[in-house]
């Protein structure tokens, strides 16, 4: 074998495998929930009202796939440091934005608080309803679509999404009340956090019929499978109003509706 051709045969297997290590790389990456990013956590508890200092944080890496977007990033220390805590934090927890008092100067602009991927889309409640100022940035909701069905009176109930992110209400970025003591008094209007195919579904169903939102607790972040649609044609239907009653019951999880409770889209 002349030089020239062990030369080739050597790069040939070098290139081999560099290409299977970075494929290894990209796999464990990927099974790990993505590439890690630096976040704040808190070395001890905190409580309302303590001012951060340096030495009450400490910086955990997570993998992108569990970084949520009010994480508090390393590179932002800086801007957090002497803001007042005003919520409680306990120790070893992510640091979220939503947890500072910030001030109007502090409040971020919205298209930075979007993840890259994905969209800020609004949704704006009924005139005549006001449960939207309960809600705040940062909190999680499913979103719920009151369509018509066709050529009939009848109404469908549809669970659309489910643990969406809110990124604003009205003008808000972050949990500070304003002056009347309303988030986002001047506009009832929810921002959240969608994919763009969630955002396409989301401008189906509002151009349909109704959008309302149910609000989540913070630590529920776990999908429910199996909600059938419900028709406004089972409002009197006592087997079904059962079987949804059953779903508070379920020692293991919600229980199925199935077929019974269809109604449109099946």
């Amino acid at each position: 074998m002349n030089k020239s051709a062990l030369l080739a045969a050597l790069l040939v297997a070098a290139l081999g495998g560099f290409l299977l290590f970075a494929y290894l790389k990209k796999f464990e990456e990927e099974a790990s929930g993505g590439a890690p990013v630096k976040v704040l956590v808190a070395k001890k508890q905190l409580e309302p009202g303590v001012p951060l200092t340096e030495d009450l944080l400490a910086t955990r890496v997570i993998p992108a796939a569990y970084v949520e977007t009010r994480m508090v990033r390393e590179g932002e220390k800086s801007r957090v440091l002497g803001m007042r805590m005003s919520t409680p934090v306990q120790a070893q927890q992510a640091l979220n934005w939503t947890d500072l008092a910030l001030t109007a100067d502090d409040k971020r602009e919205l298209s930075s608080l979007i993840v890259p991927g994905m969209r800020a889309v609004s949704v704006r409640a009924q005139s005549d309803d006001k449960s939207y100022a309960l809600i705040h940035p940062g909190d999680r909701v499913d979103v719920i679509a009151t369509l018509p069905i066709e050529k009939t009176n009848a109404r469908q109930s549809i669970v659309l999404l489910q643990n969406v992110l809110v990124l604003a209400v009205g003008l808000e970025t972050t949990q500070e009340t304003n002056k009347t003591g309303t988030p986002g008094s001047q506009e009832m209007l929810l921002n959240l956090s969608l994919t763009i195919p969630e955002a396409q579904l989301l401008a189906l169903a509002n151009e349909k019929g109704r959008i309302s939102v149910a609000l989540r607790n913070p630590d529920d972040v776990k999908l429910t499978d199996g909600v059938a649609d419900l028709s406004s044609d089972l409002l009197t239907d006592g087997k079904t109003r059962k079987t949804v009653q059953d779903y508070r019951k379920a020692p293991t999880g919600p229980v199925r509706l199935g077929s019974t409770v269809g109604g449109g889209n099946q």
